[in-house]
This record gives C-alpha cells, structure tokens and sequence, in this order.
C-alpha cells in the first residue's frame, strides 16, 4: 500500500521509476478521503497546486534529477497551519486570521521546494499553538487515528495524526514546549525538536520566538534525518539562526558502533527530578522496557541530576505568555487579519481581539501582559529569565557526563476528548517531560517504545541532546528502532 512507505522507501521506488510522484500523491488524496472525515487532520489541501507539483518532480525524474541532488524529490508533505507558503491560506487555526493568503515562503517551505518535496495541505492545530490536545483549533478537533475518542496531542495534533494515518508521507510542525514531541508520542510516530536556531523560524507565525522551534514528524528515524537535513542551516533573515554547518544526519545513523552493541560507548543519563508520581502505569513500564533496551545496545545507563526542573513548568508559564503577549499584540484589526468595527480605535481593536481569539489565546495573552506590567516584571519575568539560565546549566553540566537524556516524553497516553480541557492546569502538566527542552534550547526526539495495555494506545520515549546534538539523538533513536518493531505498528485508521 504505497501510503504506507516510509519516505526512504517511496523514494528507492521513484529512483527506481516503480512509481511517480503523482501515484504517491494520489494515495494520499485517496486516504484522506478515507479517513479524515473521522480523523479530522486536514483543513484544506489545494489539490490542483499539489499534482502539478508532483507532475513537475515526475518530469525532473524523468530528465535524470537524483535523490542525491534533491532527497525530498517527490515526496507529498504536508504542513501545519502556522507556516508560510505562499499563495496558501496561513490561519493559525484562528478566527482572526480566517481567509489570510501568505504572500511569501517561510525559509523551510523554500528549503523543502529546494529539495524537491510535493508541498500539499493545512493541517489543524491548537489556534496559535497554543494547547496541548488540539481541542483549542477554532474549527475543530483532530481526533487521534489509534482511537478517535481520543486527542492527538497538541499543539501540532493535526500533524501526528496524519502522520500516524498515513495520510502524508511527512508532516512539518513547530514546537515550543513540547508540541512536536507530545503529539508525537500519543500517535506513534517520531517528531523532532532541532536545537534552538539550528532551523530557520522566518515564515513561522511567532507565539514565543526565543522557545519556538521547527521540526519534522516522520514514521522512522531515518525519515527524520532526511528532513532534518534539508530544513537545517543559517538564515540570514532570522537573527537568531546558528551559522553552523550542516552535518550528514543519515550517514551519522551507521556510525560509529555496528553489530549487536550499536550504542557501545555512549552514555546516556537518567534524570532523578523526573522519577515523580503522576506517570501513568503502562507509560511508565513501555519506557522503563526501552531503556533496558538501549542498555542491551551497549549504551551505559547513569542517573543525572537537573535540580532546577522542578520549575521548569512555573518558568515556562511565565515567558511563554510574555512573549505571545507580545507577539499577538499585531494581531489588532487594522493591518491584515479579521476586522470588526468599533466606534474608535480602542473599541475595534478589542472588538477584533475579542471575537478574533479563542478562550486559552486570551487567557495566555492576559497572563502575559500582567507578568509584563509596571510593578510584576521584575518579580515574575525577570525572575523567570534567571531561573531559565539555572535549567540551562544544569543541562549543560548534565551532557558533560552523558552524550543523551532519556525521560518518558508524556506523562499519560492520549487521554479523551473533554477529559481536561475545563482544567487547564492539568491540561499544561501534559508537557511536563518536553517544556525543559525548549527553556534550554537543546534538541529533543520522541521515538516509540510501546503501546498501554487496554485500550492499546502509542507510548513514547524522549531523548534529549545537547545543543547541535540532533546527530546522537538521532542515532540513538535509530539503533533502537532497528531491535524493535514500534515504529511499524500501523492506527486502525492508517
């Protein structure tokens, strides 16, 4: 079933003119005509622009382009609804930029067409980022394709789910606290946080900019590497982007460690602040049955501290608000988006906001503009920002004994639609393992390691590196899923 390749295979058949382009995209047309009416992933797909891309990648196949040249050549991707392609609807899954067309490609969008992907569809998301469960889209919830009574995760939700229904090959999602990790995890398949600034955020409508991240959501490890390397590499229209080099991620998987021992030599660190109450059973059980796993791959297993994690969830909470608070304030009704009129500016522009923004925007708008306020900025933001340095060292001290973390990636499995969104607390907890990752800028890999018992929901394992240390993680990731079978377990709806 040609849905159901991974990007490596899909790409030996194109090479191999077995298929085209055009038969991949059309097998994923065809699921999710199938299966969205249930999983509810896609919030538009321009189907005249996706087959005339993929027509046009059948033509530079048949005049000798490589996969050497291009990796992504004729690979449908999909794409969450927070990046910039041009002449896409770019909405945030909000109201206050429903029917907005960008003008232009963000830095990964150009980078994938560089590469020769087939860029198709929108993809649900909790409005702005902003969720953990993608119950706050303003249209609706993805539902999640192991069981769709349940949530996807979120914030990128509609990205795991068509993943893990194999209605896209790949999806590109963006993390913040863990919204490329967490859903990553609840549907079974791999999602990648790259270090901060290893990947471009122009194009990237902005919630928290000094913690977004852009990432892949891939079925392998490998397919992962594959994105990764396309995406990466300085931008001169983001300040904030590395100038490093960009490593061979595939190449970086083999070696070095071969045999029955791929990971000899590695350390890789268990935190003591993570061993909490709270971790549901058969999560707890399918991670502590990974890391076992890793040790047989010759990896050595050491506890590690990160003494001021227990904050990191305060901490988060505190900057994140700050910044969308900031960011969001261009959102005011005048300069592009929705538009309801007031008798002054004053009115329009709370007229707009309200109307434009769903409950938990506002709720993280208002937050954040108080923890900004004249008489609370030095008490809780800038107190924030000092703490936020504290969980970067202990990281830092951390790798100088272990070349990776490993933590559960989310407390509990997908949890019901409902079940927690009239609390938000507990709705926030749901990020409690990924939320250090984006505070420190260092990458982060949720692979999965097994399923909870009854009812048979994905569990996943997080793996943490260093910064720019995507390439060990990476490897990780993959030596492990080359003794097991997780990763190959297809949804009811896939």
């Amino acid at each position: 079933m040609l849905h159901r390749l991974t990007i490596s295979q899909l790409t030996g058949q194109l090479a191999r003119r077995e298929v085209s382009s055009r038969d991949a995209l059309e097998a994923c047309l065809a699921q999710i005509d199938r299966v969205d009416p249930q999983v509810k992933a896609f919030l538009s797909a321009d189907r005249a622009d996706a087959r005339a891309q993929a027509d046009a990648a059948d033509h530079a196949l048949a005049a000798g382009t490589t996969h050497a040249q291009k990796p992504l050549l004729g690979v449908p991707i999909a794409l969450k609804d927070v990046l910039c392609h041009r002449g896409q609807p770019v909405g945030c899954s909000s109201r206050i930029l429903e029917g907005f067309v960008s003008p232009y490609d963000g830095t990964v969008v150009e980078r994938l067409k560089t590469a020769g992907a087939v860029l198709f569809g929108r993809l649900n998301m909790d409005e702005f980022a902003m969720g953990s469960s993608t119950e706050n889209s303003a249209y609706w919830t993805t539902l999640n394709p192991w069981d769709t009574t349940r949530i996807p995760g979120g914030s990128s939700g509609g990205c795991a789910a068509a993943v893990a229904a194999n209605e896209a090959f790949a999806t590109i999602g963006s993390d913040t606290g863990g919204s490329i990790r967490q859903p990553a995890a609840l549907c079974g398949c791999v999602g990648l946080k790259p270090t901060y600034g290893r990947v471009s955020r122009y194009g990237l409508v902005a919630f928290a900019s000094s913690l977004d991240q852009i990432g892949p959501f891939t079925k392998d490890t490998r397919d992962a590497a594959t994105l990764l390397g396309a995406i990466s590499g300085h931008d001169r229209r983001d300040s904030t982007s590395l100038v490093e080099p960009v490593p061979d991620y595939v190449a970086a998987l083999e070696s070095p460690g071969a045999g029955s021992t791929p990971l000899k030599g590695l350390r890789i660190g268990v935190v003591k602040e993570f061993q909490i109450g709270g971790v549901e059973a058969g999560v707890d059980a399918a991670v502590k049955t990974g890391i076992a796993r890793l040790r047989e791959l010759g990896a050595e297993i050491v506890e590690v501290s990160l003494p001021h994690s227990d904050y990191a969830a305060a901490t988060y909470y505190i900057i994140a608000p700050a910044e969308a608070s900031a960011n969001l304030a261009r959102f005011d009704g005048v300069r592009y988006g929705r538009r309801v009129d007031g008798a002054d500016p004053f009115e329009l522009n709370s007229r707009t906001r309200g109307a434009g923004f769903g409950p938990e925007v506002k709720r993280r708008i208002i937050l954040g503009t108080y923890v900004l306020s004249s008489g609370y900025y030095d008490a809780y933001y800038l107190r924030a920002q000092k703490v936020r340095t504290l969980i970067r060292d202990d990281f830092l001290k951390a790798f100088e004994k272990v070349d990776a973390i490993v933590s559960p990636t989310a407390p509990t499995a997908a949890f019901k639609v409902g079940e927690k969104s009239s609390d938000p607390l507990q709705m926030y907890l749901s990020d409690i393992f990924t939320i250090s990752c984006n505070l420190a800028g260092i990458c982060g890999l949720s692979v999965p390691c097994g399923f909870t018992g009854t009812p048979r929901l994905p569990v996943g394992m997080q793996l943490l590196g260093r910064p720019l240390g995507e390439g060990t993680i990476l490897k990780i990731a993959h030596a492990y899923e080359q003794s097991t079978d997780w990763h190959r377990q297809v949804a009811p709806l896939g």
